[in-house]
């Protein structure tokens, strides 16, 4: 049975088309819109064999909840993006870079995870099913189409995902203000798993007794906090630096 969900927006609908052609089970476009943009996305849509109705802007608004639909919306099966950790793991030719969001419930920040963690080669996003905001239109329209790229994978436990990521041989690193541990000097190399806490809260206990090592972002200026997803994007960017001087170290 199919999970209906509804996607808008240029990137994160073409992406979908792209990655995930099964997965869309009709596209509404705006019915007046003929520019190259939308060209592009029909004759993609055709190649595919997905059904396409023109429709009104009023019709898209509707489907959209009056978000920025751009003239596009498709309603896609949500069940068809379930990936198992395994999947990821097994098809990887570099060390595991996975990034772990415990906890997030602004869709803004979701989506805006994702696009760093699509920037930056994650191989996987991993979040808790509970107390987690999930894929939604919002969060897609904001990864602007990293939502349909990235494996998303939602954990019905935590603390026992953590462990199979261990297991697996990837060193869990969590993010913490009052540590002796900082970012530049932390090697990260090897499998990682990077895991940030909840807007405004952190990690939560059990998740924080689960990192192997806790490591904090040096900050040169006057503001003391970062928003999740920038400091998604300073540790995972971080770890990509480090491995690409390693491997030209190694020529």
């Amino acid at each position: 049975m199919a999970n209906k969900r509804v996607l808008h927006g240029f990137h994160a609908v073409t992406a979908r088309l792209s990655r995930l052609p099964s997965s869309v089970l009709e596209l509404y476009v705006a019915k007046e819109r003929h520019d190259p943009r939308m060209t592009g996305l029909l004759k993609l849509a055709e190649q595919q064999g997905i059904r396409i109705m023109p429709v009104e802007v009023s019709r898209l608004d509707g489907l959209a909840g009056h978000l920025g639909h751009q003239g596009v919306v498709a309603v896609i099966d949500a069940n068809k993006q379930v990936v198992a950790l395994e999947d990821v793991l097994e098809d990887l030719t570099e060390p595991a870079l996975l990034l772990i969001l415990d906890g997030i419930t602004d869709p803004h920040n979701l989506g805006a995870c994702l696009r760093v963690a699509d920037a930056m080669g994650v191989h996987a996003v991993i979040a808790p099913k509970d107390k987690s905001v999930g894929i939604n239109a919002t969060v897609s329209k904001v990864a602007c189409g990293a939502a349909e790229v990235v494996p998303y994978i939602v954990a019905t436990n935590l603390a026992r995902t953590l462990r199979d990521i261990k297991d697996a041989g990837i060193w869990i690193a969590g993010t913490d203000m009052d540590t002796q541990t900082d970012l530049f000097h932390f090697d990260q190399t090897g499998p990682l798993a990077w895991v940030m806490g909840a807007e405004g809260q952190g990690m939560r206990r059990l998740t924080r007794e689960h990192c192997d090592v806790l490591v904090s972002i040096p900050m040169f200026g006057s503001v003391e906090s970062l928003n999740v997803s920038v400091a998604s994007g300073i540790c995972v960017a971080e770890t990509r630096r480090q491995r690409v001087m390693a491997g030209e170290a190694r020529r």
